[in-house]
């Protein structure tokens, strides 16, 4: 409640529109930034294409450059790939601790309701039990063939 009351008040102060104005003039300044070093280097990249072309020919310049230029494309895209198995297992790692807080903070907060009456003590340790003799159960097995852990040892 809070949170919404700092919201709300920064809202009815007019602090929200200047920080917009703030982030919105610095977009533009960041923007035209790069704009203008976009162009040095082209200008730059023009410079080592008219040296090189004086020095060994326009031909082989062209296609200097050109295969340079594919190269640096490709090792780009190469290690876009190699980072996005990891980007993956992070983004679900993730999501999957996000859901489990959800779960649980859902959980909380319906515990009260639940324990109420006896038809929700019932409802609360019916499952708990579930689980507990689940635990048990798969400690107590041995695993398979299929069982990824079946060949380590502790």
């Amino acid at each position: 409640m809070g949170m919404l009351a700092t919201l709300i008040s920064g809202l009815a102060s007019g602090e929200t529109v200047a920080a917009m104005r703030r982030a919105r003039t610095a977009a533009v300044a960041y923007g035209l930034a790069a704009l203008t070093a976009f162009c040095g280097l082209g200008f730059l990249v023009g410079a080592a294409y008219i040296w090189a072309a004086s020095r060994y020919g326009s031909m082989a310049a062209a296609l200097g450059f050109g295969i340079g230029f594919l190269l640096i494309a490709g090792l780009i895209l190469l290690v876009y790939r190699i980072s996005a198995g990891t980007r993956a297992r992070r983004q679900a790692q993730r999501r999957n601790a996000d859901i489990k807080a959800i779960g649980i903070a859902a959980a909380l907060a319906a515990l009260p309701t639940l324990l109420k009456g006896k038809v929700g003590m019932g409802a609360v340790l019916g499952p708990a039990i579930a689980l507990v003799a689940y635990a048990i159960y798969r400690e107590n097995t041995k695993p398979g063939p299929d069982d990824p852990d079946a060949g380590s040892t502790q």
